[in-house]
Parts: structure tokens; sequence; C-alpha cells
């Protein structure tokens, strides 16, 4: 599905604690998983060793590492939202909270979930706190909720 086009800031504060804005759905391969450990440097067994994974896991199979699922909120939330609205550059300024309530295995589509909670305006622009929580596809807990910061600078 195309993202939702936000034309203006008042759009925009529209959104605040509305329904929430849906990505679309990302597997989440074996490959991203390895690659990813190798940018990071974090070879853990549990995230890279197949055949270990299916003896010795609790899930039964290699899973994403929590900072791979985080560091695709970017990705997810440009497939959910467009600002439309002339903006300089948009600055990932942080997160409030984090956590990983259930592993991501490999090979599953996980997609977000995007509740805009608040708009503050700062020198320059906004400040956006994103809810996010990112679903996987047929579980029963979300594999990460977060809070992101995000913020836009308007020409």
């Amino acid at each position: 599905m195309p993202p939702r086009e936000i034309n203006s800031i008042e759009e925009l504060r529209s959104l605040i604690a509305h329904e929430p804005i849906m990505s679309d759905w990302l597997e989440v391969t074996q490959e991203r998983i390895d690659k990813f450990a190798d940018a990071t440097n974090d070879q853990q067994w549990i995230h890279l060793d197949v055949e270990r994974s299916k003896k010795e896991s609790p899930y039964g199979t290699t899973i994403a590492h929590g900072f791979l699922t985080l560091s695709l909120l970017s990705y997810l939330c440009k497939q959910a939202i467009e600002i439309k609205f002339p903006v300089k550059m948009g600055i990932n300024y942080g997160l409030n909270r984090v956590r990983f309530p259930s592993a991501l295995p490999a090979g599953a589509r996980i997609r977000a979930r995007l509740i805009l909670r608040s708009i503050e305006e700062i020198a320059g622009g906004q400040q956006l706190v994103w809810g996010i929580t990112v679903e996987r596809e047929g579980g029963d807990k979300p594999c990460c909720v977060a809070e992101w910061v995000v913020r836009y600078y308007t020409i």
C-alpha cells in the first residue's frame, strides 16, 4: 500500500493519538540477519547458526538481533508515511523507550504500527514523538515497542 501522505503540519497535528498508520510487511531474511551481524560484529550463534539454533535455541530457529529490528524503524516508517510539506531535513533525535517483547525468527514478516503521540515546536521546526509497535505476522506479541523522537526542520 502507498504511504499516507501528510501535506501540512496541521494535518500532522490532526493525527495525534488517532488510529494507527500501518507500514507494508517486510520479510526479515537470514541473509539480512547475517549482513547485520557482519556490520555490527555481533556474531552470536542464536542469530547465525541455523543448525545449532534448531537444536539448542528455545525458538527452534535463528532470530534477528533486537537492534536489527530497531534499525528497520526508519524504513518501515517511510513505508507508512510521507511528509509532503516543505522539510529541509529530518533527524533521528533518539528513543525514549525500547522493548523487545518477543523474538523475531528468521524468515518472518514484520510491519510497523505508528501512532503519533505528540508534536512540539522547536527552533526551526517540530519535534515528533511516535509510538511504534513492530508486529510479526502470526505472532501473539510484538517483537519491538518503541517511542521514537524525530525532528523535522522546515524550509
